[in-house]
């Protein structure tokens, strides 16, 4: 099946300059033979193999961050577009039981807007990979109304949850996200914890300005609670004007800051192929409270890229695979959904999009890479995160 094209790009379109992306040679790997045999699996022309999918289940958010969306918000898919519970329990079945995917993500948007989320996790719940391990189920989400639903969904069969905080003063949490909610996402992240969901993560987006302001309170609290946090830093998948390269708050300047304010960092790695990069925290005091010792993570998607071993596949909420999330060009899985076809033609139609993976950032073409990519014709809220 011919690949769909992505939602054109808005006027203006640039390419964006970046590092060159740590990449991996292709192994002299060959066509598989023939992408109409039944593939066991999703490997693509340079040796990676998915065994990670995001599934975005809405591009609704109840918030309006100013690096993800305009402040009107967007034009929100419409209810027929969007997968079903049915059909996104159908997908996954497929991903795990017959090509090798291992952990999934439910993603947005906002996932909790979705009435159905429980029943979506008890079906991905109850799958087995072929060698009888239950699938690693994550969710993404703004924390909003987590307090109220997070028993029921770790009953549901969830493991984790990653909760964006971005900022621990009302006043800045308010700023970024349009919205005086800091107190709700609080309280999810607490429920989620009470729960018996572990670990807690919290995701939160390095911005210039409140850097130093923001990042040491942020590692302090999370520490004093047993929270994971991970800065990411700000990718050029929001509203265009909303980003620039040079005010990209890069790995060592979030080093530096939570250095200056007394954290003892310690170089852990990159474990397992997860997109964090892992610093080790010794215990200590910030702003008078003693906080134990932890970790704190930074996802460097701009400025130190992790393609040579990107394990992850992404299906939008209406049913579009994108296999890097620069992807200028989408697979539609809805269509072929829809008009009956079997698990193994929706297999073949998967492993030879994901064959076709681009080598990094959405191109295959090395000589391009030192000057930046095509932006997706999405932003991240439509993608899934």
């Amino acid at each position: 099946m011919t690949p769909a094209p992505a939602r054109a790009p808005g006027p203006g379109t640039a390419r964006t300059l970046l590092p060159m992306p740590r990449l991996r040679a292709p192994e002299g790997l060959g066509a598989p033979e023939g992408l109409g045999a039944l593939p066991t699996g999703l490997t693509d022309r340079y040796g990676r193999t998915v065994r990670d999918l995001r599934l975005s289940i809405t591009d609704r958010c109840n918030l309006r961050c100013t690096y993800c969306m305009p402040a009107q918000g967007l034009d929100w898919l419409d209810s027929a577009s969007l997968l079903t519970a049915d059909e996104i329990g159908r997908l996954a079945r497929i991903a795990v039981t017959r090509l090798g995917v291992e952990r999934i993500r439910i993603t947005g948007g906002e996932p909790l807007m979705r009435r159905d989320l429980e029943e979506i996790i008890s079906a991905i719940a109850s799958l087995r990979t072929p060698g009888g391990a239950v699938p690693d189920i994550g969710l993404t989400t703004n924390g909003l109304g987590l307090d109220k639903r997070a028993a029921a969904l770790r009953n549901a069969g969830l493991a984790r949850v990653n909760v964006s905080i971005d900022a621990l003063e009302r006043e800045a949490y308010a700023a970024l996200t349009r919205r005086d909610r800091l107190d709700d996402a609080l309280a999810g992240a607490a429920a989620a914890q009470a729960a018996g969901l572990s670990p807690i993560k919290v995701n939160a987006v390095a911005l210039p300005g409140t850097l130093h302001a923001q990042a040491p309170r942020l590692l302090a609290e999370c520490l004093r609670r047993g929270w994971q946090l991970r800065f990411i830093e700000h990718m050029p998948l929001g509203p265009r004007e909303s980003w620039s390269a040079d005010d990209v708050v890069g790995a060592e300047q979030i080093l530096a800051a939570l250095s200056d304010a007394g954290f003892t960092l310690a170089e852990a790695g990159r474990p397992d192929r997860r997109p964090a990069a892992l610093w080790r925290v010794a215990a200590g005091e910030h702003d008078g409270a003693a906080h134990p010792a932890g970790s704190v993570g930074i996802i460097a998607s701009v400025t130190a890229p992790f393609c040579a071993d990107c394990d992850r596949a992404r299906i939008t909420a209406d049913g579009r695979l994108m296999t890097c999330l620069f992807s200028t060009t989408e697979t539609d899985l809805r269509g072929p959904l829809r008009s009956g076809a079997t698990d193994e033609d929706l297999m073949r139609v998967w492993a030879a999009a994901a064959w076709r993976k681009p080598l990094a950032h959405g191109s295959d073409d090395p000589a391009e890479l030192p000057s930046g990519f095509e932006r997706p014709g999405r932003t991240m809220s439509a993608i899934g995160g």
